[in-house]
């Protein structure tokens, strides 16, 4: 979770499920040395979410645009993605950090537009941690109620495995492509 709130794209979407399904198998948390359980693991990946959010919040704070436009490219961030948030941040003020930690690739780059801006660090952390804590819900509740099932959904799924994963491959090289030319 810190990997990916630090504007490295890592999703949680796969994190945050295995978290699930170790609560529903009942392993064994390693810094603990306890069973897993629901609210342990949402706790875990809220706070992996704020310390990767504070990381890039504080490399917008600190570093604004020169040190993205210099090293941004490098985890796909570009001048042009920074005005589109800037722009977010001009219509819908502060809460877009609350919203943005909801949607997928746009929750992982939020934070620096957040620094650059120099939202107050109190409603940072507020909206970002109010916004976090929805779906990684979501997500490792996903994980516990598939637990072991997931093979069931495999086989139900089994006609849409390349599709999705060719679609997936054409949008992250698309992505990179993009980011990558600019």
């Amino acid at each position: 979770m810190t990997i990916e709130s630090a504007a490295i794209p890592l999703p949680s979407e796969l994190i945050l499920p295995f978290a699930g399904w170790s609560v529903s198998r009942g392993l064994i948390e390693p810094l603990t040395s306890a069973p897993w359980n629901y609210w342990g693991a949402v706790i875990a990946g809220v706070a992996g979410n704020t310390v990767g959010s504070l990381l890039s919040y504080a490399i917008g704070a600190y570093g604004g645009r020169p040190l993205v436009a210099r090293y941004g490219r490098y985890v796909l961030i570009s001048a042009h993605d920074l005005d589109l948030a800037e722009r977010w941040f001009a219509k819908y003020g502060e809460v877009t950090v609350f919203f943005s930690r909801m949607l997928p690739i746009v929750r992982t780059f939020i934070s620096v537009p957040a620094g650059i801006a120099r939202m107050p660090l109190w409603r940072f952390l507020l909206f970002s941690i109010l916004g976090a804590i929805p779906w990684v819900m979501l997500l490792v509740w996903g994980g516990l109620v598939l637990g072991d099932h997931w093979h069931d959904l495999k086989e139900s799924l089994r006609g849409l495995d390349y599709l999705v994963a060719a679609a997936i491959v054409a949008a992250v090289a698309l992505f990179i492509w993009r980011h990558v030319r600019r």
